[in-house]
């Protein structure tokens, strides 16, 4: 990596430079033009990953964004990839690596600087030594974890595809479950803004940990709710089990919806009725307690240790009339 130690207060150029490396030296159009992919596909690709549309004598463009573009165009050559991939590609790793830049950002910022306190050009620059330090362990621990994630949905996908099916099918049968923590509006009028981050930062981190610990998969986090999925219905029931328990333990209350059925997997989201019906049956539970469909209850079964009891009918949103059942420890 290229870049030297940042003494006053950081420069955008010196940001660059730090993490990325060689200063920019090539326009749009020379990018495209030294790497040999054509120039909509270029520009297509560039705002797919998250950047912005610059003019055509704009120098902004590094040798390794040409080495990177080059290593696009040995794929497509190679019959590995079409154009419509390259992009959704392109737009996976640009949304889900801005989210993590910003997230690691916030959280390098949190820990050097004094809360409420106006941060001097010397703090600002020692967060960005610091960072630059660890930027190449990162880097190296960040591969080694995507690794292991495209093994574990590797795994996963093969568990919940039948081998006569086809290998990416379009409709997977899941355990769908949302858990939104109670009252959250009116908790959040009562705290300030840092108690307020703690609160949420608390919640998913230990609805993540228990989501993984069961070998589910966190499919995102909305500040007081979160989506999870599981392939096995009784595993989800456990799952949502111990986020009760674990969620009361630091005071809030939590609960959750359980839906098991075919759902729709899109750009890492899930889509589908059995999506929609988690959510509804969520939003019917009461606090501390887990609603689930009629599939899930049955699917659950004679597990050990759970129960599942039949509730009145209650009509859905968009769904009509559904049969929850309260899922409880036996």
């Amino acid at each position: 990596m290229g870049g030297g130690e940042v003494t006053g207060r950081p420069t955008a150029e010196e940001i660059e430079r730090l993490f990325v490396g060689a200063s920019p030296r090539h326009t749009r159009v020379r990018v495209a033009e030294l790497a040999g992919v054509p120039q909509d596909l270029t520009e297509r690709i560039w705002r797919a990953l998250g950047f912005a549309t610059l003019a055509d004598d704009a120098v902004a463009f590094t040798d390794a964004d040409v080495a990177a573009l080059e290593r696009v165009r040995a794929m497509m050559e190679g019959g590995l990839l079409d154009d419509q991939t390259v992009v959704r590609m392109a737009r996976a790793l640009g949304q889900t690596t801005a989210r993590l830049a910003q997230w690691q950002a916030e959280i390098m910022i949190g820990a050097m600087l004094e809360p409420d306190q106006q941060p001097t050009d010397a703090a600002l620059a020692a967060i960005l030594d610091t960072a630059h330090r660890l930027l190449p362990d990162f880097e190296q621990v960040l591969v080694h974890v995507w690794r292991a994630q495209l093994a574990a949905a590797g795994t996963r996908l093969l568990a919940i595809t039948d081998l006569t099916e086809e290998i990416v099918p379009t409709r997977l049968t899941l355990a769908v479950g949302f858990a939104d923590l109670v009252s959250f509006t009116q908790v959040s009028r009562e705290l300030d803004e840092r108690a307020l981050a703690e609160l949420v930062e608390g919640f998913e981190s230990r609805a993540s940990d228990v989501v993984a610990a069961h070998g589910g998969r966190m499919v995102k986090t909305l500040g007081d709710e979160v989506l999870f999925t599981v392939a096995d219905p009784r595993t989800a029931a456990l799952i949502a089990l111990e986020l009760v328990d674990a969620i009361r333990r630091d005071g809030p209350e939590v609960r959750i919806g359980l839906a098991y059925g075919p759902v729709l997997p899109v750009m890492g989201d899930v889509f589908g009725t059995t999506v929609n019906l988690a959510a509804r049956l969520t939003a019917i539970a009461r606090p501390g307690t887990i609603i689930v469909d009629s599939e899930l209850a049955e699917a659950v079964g004679e597990t050990p240790g759970v129960e599942a009891h039949r509730i009145r009918r209650r009509p859905a949103r968009g769904l009509g009339v559904v049969q929850p059942y309260v899922l409880r420890r036996a």
